[in-house]
């Protein structure tokens, strides 16, 4: 191992988003040495998707809002599942960590008084998303890049983690290797934060980027951490459709939010003719109440296209199948039909929404100032995670925390729109601040070089196993290309257990295939090394996922089951939880739900 590249740090955060860049500022801030890797090129994070706003009740729109009307509108939209620890402190934080970002630098839309800009988001009861027109993930970032490349942050780029490091029970580090050039690295740390995002790609139809292969997951599920509520997958309800080189791509929640509205071929708003009784008694009952709520007359009610997304994906679903979808196999989609209402549309628009604008315009020839937009549901989001303590993030194997959309916890059954990114700046600062805690108290570990080869000659199995004379090894596009299509039919909005055991199937062939799995070429430059390393990822989750789903015999949240249509009194009770057995098996329980404090409860009860 005379080639490894070998570094210290005191906390290791691998994933450079939100979540990571928020955990590495607290830790360095707290004195200790920090590290970060990311799978891409730093600024290139999927946190740029989150783009309608940042949840947090300032009270700027509104005064009415508060923390714990964002507590309850949280934890309803959960459908409770939510550890309530966790929603509280989200509610809680998120306002000061909204003014911290802007005090970094962030130029959030304003007031006409000067104060940040809220805009209504489905699930939200009054306006409490802070925004950037519809580039708020974006202006995120960059704000946490800006101020965090001054913290003393050594930053390591296009490297990806193959394995964590363990000293007895405790994570001690992590082996990873260098996208350009192959080369293997050694970084040891007293801490690790996990912030790596997803796992839309194990989904044909997604809205997310190709780092998305499920790696934090399986990461901590392979060092024997806990993952929960694996199940609940949300589907974005607007994705592009058309072309079909661009499907999938998201179509922010900020365009209902500014007054889109929902239509089926025939021309109707059809989200009037199915309203959730959760939700009838503060949903308007026509059309003109949902348009005024649009444009921020408080006393309104709130238009049904801005119900929970997955209330809304399976409404376009149904549209669909049948049959009055648009030409491509979506609905339509339209924010030009404000021009009936308020003058200057156009300019309004381009102003709110720049970046639909120009999407629309240079990949689908469209202009949605004038015209509607082609919509259809996307793979967006993961629910479920790695399981963590609400208060410090760590999860249940010692010095392993984890933040933002790899943990799980905050949303439950569904997460609403914008507490993406409020659950980025909080958790994010909750980790790095624990694990910094927590590295204080600890040294660092000697790594055999037995084990290091080991996981090297591991890593490298898919290259020695080519050979120019078999054609018989399976190359990773066409396993990769096989599971997206069948989780996406089998595992996908609509769910029965039959379709779900046939997948868990496919699974189990993939998994064998996987072992003869073979890349050509050599480490420099190989993007089907690559795609071989993230199979076992992406077929991890995707497991865990499909019995999750399987174990769930109800239809809650983010989770339909169309052979068990009802909410289930004794799984509104439970959460998920799946572990590694000792032979390499799932291990599928429930565990109780969190319970509530009286407290918590009271405040349910005063704001549902």
């Amino acid at each position: 191992m005379s080639d490894l590249q070998k570094q210290q740090y005191d906390v290791l955060i691998i994933g450079a988003g939100g979540a990571g860049l928020s955990a590495a500022i607290k830790a360095s801030a707290a004195g200790v040495k920090v590290g970060l890797i990311c799978k891409s090129l730093l600024g290139k994070a999927h946190t740029v998707m989150a783009e309608g706003g940042v949840a947090a009740a300032l009270g700027n729109v509104d005064e009415r809002d508060s923390w714990e009307v964002h507590f309850a509108d949280t934890m309803r939209g959960g459908q409770y599942l939510n550890n309530p620890r966790m929603a509280e402190l989200h509610a809680q934080e998120a306002p000061d960590r909204v003014r911290e970002l802007e005090g970094w630098g962030a130029l959030f839309d304003r007031t006409d008084e000067g104060k940040i800009l809220q805009r209504n988001f489905g699930g939200h009861r009054y306006p409490r998303l802070a925004h950037v027109g519809d580039r708020t993930g974006l202006e995120m970032l960059r704000t946490l890049q800006d101020h965090g490349i001054h913290q003393g942050i050594q930053f390591h780029m296009e490297c990806t983690v193959f394995r964590l490091l363990k000293d007895g029970d405790r994570v001690v580090g992590a082996f990873a290797y260098d996208r350009e050039k192959g080369r293997f690295s050694l970084y040891q740390a007293k801490a690790v934060i996990m912030a790596t995002g997803g796992f839309g790609r194990a989904f044909r139809v997604t809205s997310n980027s190709w780092e998305y292969t499920g790696d934090g997951h399986t990461l901590a599920y392979d060092a024997g951490a806990e993952l929960m509520d694996m199940e609940f997958i949300q589907f974005h309800p607007t994705g592009m459709v058309w072309p079909p080189s661009v499907r999938g791509i998201l179509v922010t929640e900020g365009v209902r939010g500014e007054g889109g509205i929902l239509k089926n071929s025939d021309g109707k708003r059809f989200m009037f003719d199915d309203i959730p009784d959760l939700y009838v008694n503060s949903t308007a009952d026509n059309e003109d109440e949902g348009w005024r709520y649009t444009q921020g007359d408080r006393d309104a009610r709130r238009p049904p296209e801005l119900l929970t997304r997955d209330h809304v994906a399976r409404c376009i679903v149904n549209q669909i199948k049948a049959g009055k979808g648009s030409p491509h196999g979506g609905v339509f989609l339209d924010i030009a039909w404000i021009k009936e209402h308020i003058p200057n549309a156009e300019a309004h628009i381009k102003k709110k929404l720049p970046s639909m604008y120009h999407q629309f315009k240079e990949l689908a020839g469209i202009d949605i100032t004038k015209e509607p937009m082609e919509v259809g549901p996307t793979t967006h989001y993961a629910m479920g995670g790695i399981r963590v303590d609400g208060d410090t993030q760590m999860s249940t194997v010692p010095g392993l925390f984890a933040a933002g959309e790899c943990a799980a916890g905050l949303h439950g059954a569904n997460r609403l729109g914008g507490n993406s990114l409020s659950d980025l700046l909080v958790f994010g600062n909750r980790a790095g601040d624990h694990a910094a805690r927590h590295a204080k108290q600890f040294d660092h570990v000697a790594i055999s070089d037995a084990a290091l080869e080991n996981l090297k000659k591991e890593a490298l199995a898919p290259l020695d196993r080519f050979d120019d004379s078999s054609s018989d090894a399976p190359g990773p596009y066409q396993i990769q290309y096989e599971l997206q299509d069948f989780m996406q039919d089998l595992v996908g909005i609509v769910r029965v257990e039959e379709e779900m055991k046939d997948a868990l199937g496919k699974i189990g062939t993939l998994k064998e295939r996987v072992k003869e799995v073979a890349a050509c070429g050599n480490r420099q430059y190989n993007p089907g090394w690559h795609t071989a390393l993230d199979l076992h990822n992406l077929l991890t989750v995707a497991e865990a996922a499909t019995r999750a789903g399987i174990e769930r015999k109800e239809s809650r949240g983010a989770h339909f089951r169309d052979d068990y249509p009802e909410k289930s009194e004794a799984f509104a009770k439970v959460n998920i939880v799946i572990s590694k057995e000792h032979d390499g098996g799932m291990n599928i329980r429930q565990i109780p739900v969190k319970p509530q404090t009286d407290k918590q409860k009271t405040i349910i009860e005063e704001n549902v």
